[in-house]
């Protein structure tokens, strides 16, 4: 009898740790507080040295270091996986990987595991849709957004960009213009936004910007969500986000941030859009802003 009760309280321990991991993988990040990692949001194109070497830098200082790199947005994820972790190395990280995660593997509670103490997640360019269809709302994305909450940092490029905010540009627009005359026009309700990953939540964010000339589709959005800021971040260039909510700019070229909260708006008949007193920044390397404040440091 007492061998019994050994074994009955063993198995309940066993069966308490592991509904605590999957508890913990499904606990709203929020509800945690302010995260103490960073982000590190690339605009895209050629990747300066320096910079990439300041992702390892950061990605160094929390738990085992280790970077892990998800390529789901490319055509061809598990050849981008293989350059990134190669690039990665060059750039003197001591231990890198890549998981190339389909929908269902996501959802696999033990896979989130394979993320566990990283000091570093990368997201390659690609079409950013093809990252949230496979693991928004799953354990690889709960794991991601606890391990930004403990100090982690989260990085990508082009469309490892686009799905950091909570609402995502998905590139898409409602009318179906013929190619090379895309988003010419700022209306309302002409580009298709949908959820992205909701590590920032008080800005929507594009890349490729000023080279690509995606003033119209940033501002389109932004003019109908005055409660966020809108960042156009270039290529070659990044912001990195701090846990108190600034961020600096770091690389070669502009970001661009267009601030609507204070803008009169309106919209006619035919969806084109007024918009009086909208506030815009062109940032350099090195120059910061404070989200919460809406203003240059």
């Amino acid at each position: 009898m007492i061998l019994r009760r050994k074994s009955f309280r063993i198995i309940s321990i066993t069966v308490i740790v592991v509904l605590s991991f999957a508890v913990s993988l499904v606990r709203p990040a929020a509800a945690q507080g302010r995260p103490r990692g960073h982000l590190f949001i690339i605009g895209g194109g050629d990747r300066p040295e320096y910079m990439m070497k300041r992702f390892v830098e950061i990605a160094s200082r929390s738990g085992s270091g280790r970077i892990v790199v998800l390529p789901m947005a490319s055509a061809t994820p598990d050849e981008t996986g293989k350059k990134l972790v190669e690039e990665f190395k060059e750039l003197g990280a001591k231990e890198v990987v890549y998981y190339n995660f389909s929908r269902q593997q996501a959802e696999n509670y033990s896979n989130a595991r394979l993320l566990a103490e990283s000091g570093g997640i990368f997201f390659s360019g690609g079409v950013q849709t093809r990252i949230t269809e496979a693991i928004l709302d799953t354990p690889i994305h709960n794991m991601i957004r606890e391990l930004y909450q403990k100090g982690a940092v989260i990085g990508g490029t082009s469309a490892g960009a686009a799905v950091m905010s909570e609402l995502m540009i998905t590139g898409d627009e409602v009318r179906k213009p013929e190619e090379g005359h895309e988003f010419e026009t700022i209306e309302s309700g002409n580009v298709v936004v949908a959820r992205g990953l909701g590590l920032i939540k008080s800005a929507i964010i594009d890349q490729h910007f000023a080279t690509r000339k995606r003033h119209n589709r940033l501002i389109s959005v932004i003019a109908t969500h005055p409660e966020l800021v809108g960042i156009g971040i270039d290529e070659s260039t990044a912001i990195i986000v701090y846990p108190d909510e600034t961020f600096e700019v770091i690389g070669y070229r502009n970001v661009i941030v267009y601030d609507p909260g204070r803008a009169q708006v309106e919209v006619r008949g035919d969806k084109a859009l007024s918009i009086r007193g909208m506030i815009m920044h062109v940032l350099l390397e090195g120059e910061r802003f404070d989200l919460k404040r809406r203003r240059p440091l």
